[in-house]
């Protein structure tokens, strides 16, 4: 049976240290990040662009291109973060707001589960930026934000699976 210690607590998530039995008697720990889950949204205009955003990410110092998101308000639903998220870093407010795929980001190091949404229909209004988010809005052509995975220009994870994910298995299904 695993042994669970906790090693640290931030404002968005945990970090414990997991002692495993070995095969051999040993023990093995982990540090493992606790995460709330989180939600990322695939917004679409009627045009057929993509709803980017560029984010500043202090972890990485750079600035990447990406698809809204953010972190689960337990006991929050997922839906209810991702329209959330929508309004507060796009400024559009979504008519439709359907999941598309669930997957666990890092799961070698974390147990952050993110929910991806699918978001049509969508009203522009005024973002809510938290004081110490600098995103900017960045429409895209579909086709473009595709090929920026290729290129490199999309480098997060998340916007990657979910892109990918939406146009293999819907988009591709037309």
């Amino acid at each position: 049976m695993a042994k669970r210690t906790l090693a640290f607590t931030a404002r968005k998530f945990r970090v414990e240290r997991l002692d495993v039995p070995a095969a051999d008697g040993s023990t093995h720990t982990y540090e493992i990040v606790v995460h709330s889950g989180a939600a990322v949204i695939l917004p679409l205009l009627a045009d057929g662009r993509v709803v980017l955003i560029r984010n500043e990410r202090p972890a990485v110092q750079a600035e990447l291109l990406e698809l809204p998101a953010g972190t689960l308000d337990p006991p929050e639903p997922a839906i209810e973060c991702a329209r959330r998220e929508l309004t507060e870093e796009t400024g559009y407010r979504a008519g439709r707001l359907e999941p598309l795929v669930s997957f666990y980001s890092t799961p070698g190091i974390c147990n952050e589960h993110m929910h991806a949404f699918v978001a049509t229909e969508l009203t522009a209004g005024e973002t809510e930026h938290e004081p110490t988010e600098r995103i900017r809005v960045t429409p895209m052509e579909y086709a473009d934000a595709l090929r920026a995975i290729g290129d490199g220009r999309i480098v997060d994870a998340k916007t990657m699976v979910t892109l990918l994910y939406y146009d293999r298995y819907v988009r591709g299904e037309r």
